[in-house]
This record gives structure tokens, sequence and C-alpha cells, in this order.
């Protein structure tokens, strides 16, 4: 954790909190600043948030080794946040050191820090673009130059659609995704939901309005939503800790989630809207 300027992009408020340096501080990163850190200990009376950051980034890495066993060699991560241990990077390509990411985020000391962490990284990259702007990123030279959209692919929206606002239809923009990735494509997506904790998550988005990303958690049946157009693997749409967990005893840990899971394939038989 450290305030020094020498790593920060001009242009960017450190004192305006934002949700990918708080995940950051929550994960134990260092590129963090106080604003992030007084909201992120603020965020865990209210709900469990370092739990929550936890189970999130384990199943990241699980999804992502189920789409490497699947077939899946290329991924396009949005939202992908600072980098920390467990990139998808890292973990897709200790399996396949062939296998190609593409991280996005709009954040700019994400995108700094992702820039240096691949420089020497041929097969992955980043692009600073906000998720709701599809064509750009699909059609951005840095995306096309590793991912080759007429093959399968895996699409990463792991913890971010609830920065999206109803207003942006976030619903529609999961099928502008999903209508571009080739058949046999995979979306693995998780996001806050009001179900497990209404009170707990209700202080959270109370926490997140004085950051530079409001929250706006929701019910099971509104994330399932985002899924159209998929078919969900087993064991479908569940708490993070619950989705395919390593060891049984790993899904007791539902309880502390407040993030719903799931991981989807877009099947030939569904029609492009």
């Amino acid at each position: 954790m450290t305030d020094s300027s020498s790593w920060v992009p001009e242009g960017v408020n450190t004192e305006l909190p934002s949700a990918a340096r708080v995940y950051d501080y929550l994960l134990g990163g260092g590129h963090n600043f106080a604003g992030d850190r007084a909201l992120a200990e603020k965020l865990v009376t209210v709900v469990p948030a370092r739990d929550m950051a936890r189970l999130n980034r384990a199943f990241l890495r699980r999804a992502v080794l189920h789409l490497l066993d699947a077939g899946i060699t290329q991924f396009l991560d949005l939202g992908s946040g600072i980098p920390t241990v467990g990139n998808v990077h890292e973990v897709a390509q200790a399996a396949d050191p062939d296998a190609r990411v593409v991280y996005v985020d709009y954040e700019p000391v994400a995108v700094a820090h992702s820039e240096l962490l691949l420089r020497d990284n041929a097969n992955a990259t980043v692009l600073q673009a906000d998720m709701r702007d599809p064509e750009k990123i699909l059609q951005s030279p840095r995306t096309l130059g590793l991912l080759d959209l007429d093959k399968p692919l895996g699409l990463l929206m792991v913890g971010v659609v609830q920065f999206i606002p109803d207003a942006d239809d976030p619903w529609a923009i999961a099928a502008r995704y999903r209508e571009a990735l080739a058949p046999g494509s995979y979306l693995a997506l998780s996001a806050f939901t009001w179900d497990n904790a209404p009170a707990g998550m209700a202080g959270a988005v109370e926490v997140f309005r004085n950051s530079q990303d409001p929250i706006f958690p929701r019910t099971r049946a509104e994330i399932q939503r985002m899924f159209d157009g998929f078919d969900l693997v087993e064991p479908g749409l569940v708490y993070t800790p619950q989705w395919r967990p390593e060891r049984p005893e790993d899904a007791d840990d539902a309880v502390r989630s407040n993030l719903y899971a799931g991981v989807a394939r877009r099947s030939e038989l569904h029609p492009v809207d």
C-alpha cells in the first residue's frame, strides 16, 4: 500500500476511491490510496468484503481452468482490474503457454500496471475502454491482434456488472457481446446480489456512493437474465464458492459470498438476435 506518485498516471484523482483500487486493497495488493483503503474499511463493517473478494478471485481461477479443459485458449477479460496474484494470463498460461488474453478496464491505474506487467508477454495485452462499449472493444486492433473472433473464446465478466446501472441495460450489453462470439464460446460471470444479505448489501450501496463506481446489486433472476442465449453448465448459477469447489467444504463459505456466479456456453442452437 502506497501513495507514491511515481506510478500514478497523469490525471488520476487519487482522492476519489475507485472499485478497482478498493478490490486491490481487499486482495492484499499495493496499488491503492488512502481513500480507497478508508472506503474498504467501511465496507467490511457492513459486508464480509475481504471474503467476497477472495471467493470471487477463486471462482475466476476455477472458471478459467474449466474453460481451458473445454478447449478454450483465448480470453477477453472485461473489467479486469489492477494486476494481483492469480491474473487470468497467469492461470491460463501456466496450463497453456500459448493461451492469449486481452484485458479491458477503464481505470487508468489498472491499465498502467497491466501494461507494465504484460510488456514482455506477447500473448497478453490490455485495452483502456469501458465495457459498455462492446463495438470499440471488439474492433480494437489490440483485441483483433490477439483474439480470433471467428473461433470460440472465453468472455469473462467477473465481479463487474454490478457497476452498470439498469439505465445502461447490462442485459443488452451482455447480448451484444454474445452476438459477436463464435458458437462454442463461453461466458463466465459473477455479480453482487441482494439475496443473501439484503441489509448488508444496502449498506454496501451507501458506502460505494462515495466512490467513482456506485454499485447496483441484483437478484438471482436479474443476474441469470445476463446468460440469455447461453447454456449454463453445472451447477448453474450459484454463490461463488459453490461453483465447482475444489473441496466440498469450500462450499460452506457461500453464506459469506454475496455474489452469484456461473459459466455458460454459447450454443449453435441459439439464434443471433
